[in-house]
């Protein structure tokens, strides 16, 4: 039996002891849980981002993987995705994703998880006081990066950026970062009465 007091993330509560195989499974079952998270999409009128479910799903899947199952997993959903998977949202794929307007985005959720895995694993998943900084960190990161690649990209000005890259997401972020907050302490209570 496993103390909770000496894991540092869900999977490694749930999941003390893995294999090449356990990891591959993770590694393909997070990308499936990305994909699905990344259907849940929604046009902005007049911004080529759109809102969709995948950044609660980074923010779930960083903190549960820790950094460098969650930065696998998040890579490799992105490399099957450029490699022509119908992963991204609505169902899009090919390299223009990442080189388009909304490739900040994906790159900011990569590097999110590295970070979010990082946290996780000094246990700030565990409690609501260090959870929500931690899932406010890591949604700065990913519209950070892609709010300065959506101004390289469109070329457009600072306000326009923020008009359509931010500003129509923060409600929808903020639910995100409600539910993941909730969710990950409420989890960690289970596993840890287990």
């Amino acid at each position: 039996m496993v103390q909770i007091s000496q894991v540092s993330t869900l999977r490694t509560a749930v999941i003390p002891r893995t294999t090449i195989v356990t990891q591959i499974s993770l590694i393909l079952t997070g990308t499936v849980f990305l994909a699905i998270m990344a259907q849940i999409s929604f046009p902005i009128p007049g911004s080529p981002v759109p809102f969709t479910g995948q950044t609660l799903g980074v923010l779930l899947l960083g903190t549960a993987y820790g950094a460098s199952l969650g930065f696998s997993t998040m890579a490799f959903y992105l490399l099957m995705g450029v490699l022509g998977a119908p992963i991204f949202s609505s169902g899009s794929h090919g390299l223009e994703r990442i080189a388009g307007a909304t490739g900040g985005y994906l790159v900011g959720m990569l590097i999110s998880t590295l970070v979010l895995g990082a946290l996780a694993g000094r246990k700030w998943d565990q409690r609501i006081k260090t959870v929500i900084p931690t899932m406010l960190i890591g949604n700065a990161i990913i519209f950070s990066i892609g709010l300065i690649w959506l101004h390289q990209y469109t070329g457009q000005n600072w306000a326009w950026v923020f008009e359509k890259g931010f500003t129509p997401f923060i409600f929808g972020e903020i639910l995100k970062i409600a539910i993941a907050s909730t969710a990950l302490p409420v989890v960690w209570r289970f596993v840890s009465k287990r």
